[in-house]
């Protein structure tokens, strides 16, 4: 190991941690930092920065927008809010798949937001604990989005699978995520169901309702319910149906290589990428939610959709492009030594991972951050591919999500906590279990692709 070699790491890792401390845009500008420090200090030739990606987040990130603009989202809450009111029994259940269905179709995990008050209502009613189906709602979207055709985290990873000599595309990497997903969010649900006291058992959410904070569940199961108050339009029915259909014929692209057009170039015949395919048909289905949604353009910026998005993509652009110069200076060495390491224990590619994405806290970064190195150690792609998807789960390690913070508020029996000692929360132990099982089963199934 060289000393160029450890220098190089460090200077990756501390750009990292510096990033993580500034949150949001910041990673991405630490990323910068880290490339510049590479190439002018240590003479290493550029890297190739990530415009496949970018260009997917960008397309899609604004037809998400004016969907959202259209009133799209509150279509969408609002079919899931009525599913999830259907069988409030199996709440724990039915709420983390119902919400893991429309984080796909949406490639945002926002819609929970407005689905965790109707989650908690629906519980308390039946006199079950609101932590249950709220901390798997909540943690499920941490995978969630290794799942959909449309998501950030989707749009590094393909890109870096779709190519040679891995050739793994869309309909490849959602045959062995999706599945694993599933396994997983129901593996979870079974083990949150019998952890902690029911209503009727907890002395804290009892304190409370003989204090007069919160009625009983009795008193409670009266009058309107929270689905009932989620509102929506015509238009945006109408937009949100248009995106969705937008969505599946992404993902029929992908697993139909041969409807892509084909074209001659220098005597060969290729057919069009998926990147490019993506990115016309989310042009097409925007221009489409202008005409049926008629938004407000002038407001798509400030959707929340389109601002996760662009700090996304700039996130991704400079970690990317760190990863890229990094690796491309040092790939013999990391696939001649850190390739024995994965390839003898390939749990270790998952940690990294899982701990990338806890301290970014987000799913692409953790992506152009690890998978590069997985892939370059020689790891077969569909594993990388299925503990991916599992190792994403990482970002609700510690409570400083946004989601994880509305749940705790929205929960008014206190019974789901942000803890006081950062891995004592509600949501820890929820999502270790969704981490393991969706990682162990994706790596079993991306072993025969």
């Amino acid at each position: 190991m060289s000393i160029t070699f450890v220098l190089e790491a460090l200077v990756v890792l501390g750009s990292i941690v510096m990033g993580t401390r500034a949150g949001g845009v910041g990673v991405g500008l630490w990323g910068g930092v880290g490339t510049f420090v590479l190439i002018f200090i240590f003479g290493e030739a550029p890297g190739a920065p990530p415009a496949s990606a970018l260009a997917i987040i960008l397309a899609v990130v604004t037809s998400a927008a004016l969907m959202q603009a259209a009133g799209g989202i509150d279509w969408m809450v609002a079919v899931a809010a009525r599913v999830i009111e259907k069988r409030p029994k199996q709440i724990t259940f039915i709420a983390p798949l119902t919400a893991f269905l429309f984080s796909i179709g949406a490639g945002t995990s926002n819609i929970i937001y407005p689905l965790l008050p109707v989650i908690y209502d629906v519980s308390y009613k039946n006199k079950i604990r609101p932590a249950r189906p709220m901390t798997v709602t909540v943690v499920q979207s941490g995978t969630a989005l290794a799942a959909s055709p449309v998501s950030a985290a989707m749009a590094a990873m393909l890109t870096l699978t779709d190519v040679a000599p891995y050739n793994l595309g869309l309909g490849q990497i959602l045959a062995i995520t999706f599945p694993a997903c599933v396994v997983g969010i129901l593996v979870t649900s079974m083990v949150v169901n019998r952890m902690w006291k029911d209503v009727d058992d907890d002395p804290e959410i009892q304190a409370r309702i003989s204090s007069g904070e919160i009625p009983p569940p009795t008193v409670a199961t009266g009058g309107e319910s929270a689905a009932s108050k989620l509102t929506f339009t015509k238009e945006g029915r109408n937009s949100a149906i248009v995106f969705l259909l937008g969505v599946v014929a992404i993902v029929v692209f992908g697993i139909f290589p041969d409807l892509r057009p084909t074209f001659e170039v220098e005597g060969e015949m290729l057919s069009v990428d998926m990147t490019t395919t993506i990115v016309l048909i989310m042009f097409v289905i925007g221009s489409l939610i202008l005409f049926i949604g008629r938004p407000d353009v002038s407001e798509v910026p400030s959707q929340s959709v389109f601002k996760a998005g662009m700090i996304s993509a700039i996130a991704l652009f400079g970690i990317a492009w760190l990863t890229a110069t990094f690796i491309a200076a040092h790939e013999t060495y990391i696939v001649e030594t850190i390739g024995s390491w994965v390839t003898d224990w390939k749990f270790i590619f998952a940690i990294a991972v899982f701990l990338v994405a806890a301290l970014t806290t987000s799913q692409s970064t953790a992506t152009r951050t690890i998978v590069p190195v997985g892939l370059a150690a020689g790891l077969p792609v569909g594993v990388v591919t299925g503990m991916w998807a599992g190792g994403l789960g990482g970002v609700y390690t510690l409570p400083a999500n946004g989601t994880q913070i509305a749940a705790a508020n929205f929960d008014l029996t206190g019974s789901t906590k942000l803890g006081s000692k950062l891995l004592d929360h509600s949501f820890f132990i929820p999502m270790l279990v969704l981490s393991v099982t969706t990682i162990a089963v994706g790596a079993i199934i991306g072993a025969f692709f």
